[in-house]
């Protein structure tokens, strides 16, 4: 006959099995917090790297620019002295316009001073420049287009400078010269500077043949160092133009997770880095702090299971005590459910939840063959908003913001607005077509840029929103529930790069 195991033993196992589920679910609510704060980092090193590149790509092409019509002027009116004096005078007017430039020079055939924008004159210095890479470069290669050299110091002022060159040629297509203008590698740490990236982090522009151009923590020894045999070059080289990657810093020895991303017109590419010791160190404090509480409850279950077995007189009382705790735990398991599906910073739903119901609505429009849309909505330039007014500032224009947005895409009970990431929000709304959710969205931007919160660091001087709308039918299109988010994504890309405070949507055919 089967007989049922004595209180004391299911007492002691009912207390092993509550410590080691405490002990799991704090290990795996621990660990699921790093992979997700990492994934957050991860995002905002590639929107840096998105900016960086932007930067690096305005700031060379217009070099570029001016360099296309120097050369036209140069092949057109000759290097006699009048016009090389009207030259040098065009050459100052450009280097004045553009505060990236260092200078611009013009070099013969041999590699002699012609003319440049600045007051010294070739007599001065009897400079002769044959020997330089991007000289060598445009003398053995017939191609027109610019050619990014490796930085160079000034033989005039010592500064470290990044050469743009175009090859003048004479009529005969021969070649004929150099027209070179300087980038001022201080102009590009000054931006960097300006980014916030920790203690530890990182930030360069590299050359794809694998040279440093600048970066930062900036020193004069880095620049032009071969970064080849690094694993951020490699992970480059094996990744494409965009990826992120960790990795072991090959100049101070700091584990980064990198995002870099390749220029679109011109063979450099910008990585980002930030310090994984940075980004986990507050992860780290709250694991601590949740390891030695699941320390302290465990060992308080443990005497209260050891209680149990001694006092068996008391079965009845203690039972009920458990029971109560049960019930505690449960409510306390409630309110933390809840709290983990509420963005702590806007009150709207977080990430977690609009993963869920976004599964949840995409399944339901998929049974009922009924729409379903989503408005994805982006801050534009909050990024300079925090700089200029702090991050307590842009705290509570980014809680402004979602009350407002609440305010207006919650008026059904199947509506969604979440925090989809940073200043990213995102507003789901089942049974509703794209005219529909366009009407929404210009309404939430209409209503942000009413409320008119100084923006100094946009054009219109006023915080600003733009949106990207996409709806689909999930039983005609057959695809995955983030094909709407990549729609509406690339929506608000279209919104961002057609010039922000704006609503864009794709149109998608039925299946």
């Amino acid at each position: 006959m089967f007989r049922r195991p004595s209180i004391i033993f299911r007492t002691t196992a009912f207390v092993a099995v509550v410590c080691l589920t405490l002990v799991a679910l704090d290990c795996w609510n621990s660990w699921h917090a790093r992979r997700v704060l990492l994934q957050q980092m991860s995002v905002a090193a590639s929107n840096l790297a998105r900016a960086m590149a932007q930067q690096a790509e305005d700031t060379i092409k217009q070099a570029d620019t001016a360099l296309v019509g120097i050369v036209e002027r140069v092949e057109h009116d000759g290097t006699e002295p009048a016009a090389v004096e009207r030259l040098r005078k065009v050459l100052a007017m450009r280097v004045a316009e553009l505060p990236q430039l260092d200078a611009i020079h013009i070099y013969d055939k041999d590699g002699n001073w012609v003319a440049n924008s600045r007051q010294t004159t070739s007599q001065n210095l009897n400079l002769n420049n044959a020997s330089r890479e991007y000289f060598l470069f445009h003398r053995e290669h017939e191609e027109r287009g610019p050619h990014i050299g490796i930085p160079v110091q000034s033989r005039t002022n010592g500064k470290l400078l990044v050469p743009v060159s175009r090859r003048i040629n004479n009529a005969d297509g021969s070649f004929a010269g150099v027209a070179l203008a300087t980038i001022d590698i201080d102009f590009f740490t000054k931006f960097y500077d300006s980014l916030d990236i920790g203690r530890a982090g990182a930030i360069g522009l590299v050359l794809e043949t694998g040279t440093m151009m600048i970066r930062r923590p900036y020193s004069a020894d880095i620049v032009g160092r071969n970064m080849r045999e690094t694993g951020l070059f490699r992970a480059y080289l094996a990744q494409g133009p965009v990826g992120t990657t960790e990795v072991i810093s090959a100049q101070d020895g700091v584990t980064r997770l990198n995002s870099f991303r390749r220029l679109d017109k011109y063979p450099l590419f910008v990585t980002a880095a930030l310090s994984k010791d940075e980004i986990l160190a507050a992860w780290w404090q709250d694991t601590l702090w949740h390891t030695a509480g699941i320390i302290l409850m465990t060992s308080i279950v443990g005497f209260v299971g050891w209680r149990l077995v001694k006092q068996m007189e008391l079965r009845n009382k203690s039972e009920a005590e458990l029971r109560r705790a049960r019930d505690a735990l449960e409510t306390l398991n409630k309110t933390l459910n809840t709290l983990a599906m509420e963005d702590g910073l806007t009150g709207l739903a977080n990430r977690r939840q609009f993963d869920v119901t976004l599964d949840s609505e995409f399944s339901r429009a998929m049974r009922d063959a009924s729409t379903l849309a989503l408005i994805m909505i982006d801050v534009d330039c909050f990024k300079q908003y925090n700089d200029i007014y702090g991050h307590a500032a842009g705290d509570e224009c980014l809680q402004t913001i979602s009350r407002t947005i609440a305010s207006l895409a919650s008026r059904r009970p199947g509506d969604l607005a979440a925090r989809y990431g940073g200043e990213e929000l995102a507003v789901l709304l089942p049974h509703t077509d794209v005219a529909g959710a366009v009407i929404l969205a210009e309404r939430i931007r209409s209503a942000v840029r009413s409320l008119e919160i100084v923006h100094a660091g946009t054009p219109d001087g006023f915080v600003t929103l733009s949106a990207g709308v996409e709806a689909l039918s999930p039983a005609l299109t057959k695809g995955p529930p983030k094909a709407l988010i990549q729609a509406a994504d690339k929506a608000l890309y279209e919104a961002k790069m057609g010039g922000r405070n704006r609503v864009c949507t794709t149109m998608r055919k039925a299946a």
